[in-house]
């Protein structure tokens, strides 16, 4: 008797058990990402961007315009660097963690700095900071509005474009701080090099 009372306790116990997990795992799940689709639209799947119905990106994580070897590509408007995984990686979002005066944090600025200033054809002083170092996340698709003024005259000789047209697509491109007082003046870059690409057709 105390057997059986034992079995249906447990079969009991068990029932209970795959019921939570249905409801918890499953359930509580779609019901939340329904919600979320519901509410928030493309904010829930990570604001894609589309261009002639292809996904090019996304509003809230940068991305590289380099090449296979991590080369820039001169003809588009690059990004700050990135220390998430290897760059722009959604999954590793972080910084690098190092202190201002740690030797390999000094040296890779060093390094970007030469990079930057030979790319752009600018002195080493030129340099925002902005283009040395990555944001805390790793995944900002903002630059400076300084940054983007730097590369406009490689990006408008590299597409026979006048300086003065290209300036004037950094400046339709600029975002004013949230609210009006919340952070600093940015451009999207991925939305700058889309614009860019547009004012060639």
């Amino acid at each position: 008797m105390s057997s059986s009372r034992s079995t249906v306790r447990q079969l009991g116990t068990a029932v209970r058990a795959l019921v939570l997990t249905l409801v918890l795992g499953v359930g509580y799940p779609l019901v939340i990402t329904a919600l979320g689709q519901a509410a928030f639209g493309d904010r829930a799947d990570g604001q894609p961007v589309t261009l002639d119905g292809e996904t090019v990106g996304s509003a809230i994580i940068g991305q590289g315009f380099t090449d296979a070897e991590g080369a820039a590509l001169p003809q588009w408007f690059q990004s700050r660097p990135s220390a998430a995984g290897n760059g722009y990686d959604g999954g590793a979002s972080g910084g690098s963690n190092l202190g201002p005066e740690n030797p390999d944090l000094v040296a890779a600025i060093e390094e970007r700095r030469a990079t930057v200033a030979e790319l752009e054809g600018a002195n080493l002083s030129a340099v925002p900071a902005d283009a040395l170092t990555a944001s805390a996340s790793g995944l900002d698709p903002h630059i400076s509005p300084e940054y983007a003024l730097l590369q406009v005259p490689r990006v408008a000789a590299e597409r026979g474009l006048d300086e003065t047209d290209v300036e004037a697509l950094v400046e339709e491109n600029t975002q004013g701080p949230d609210l009006g007082y919340l952070g600093e003046q940015r451009v999207d870059v991925l939305q700058l090099n889309i614009a860019l690409a547009a004012l060639e057709t």
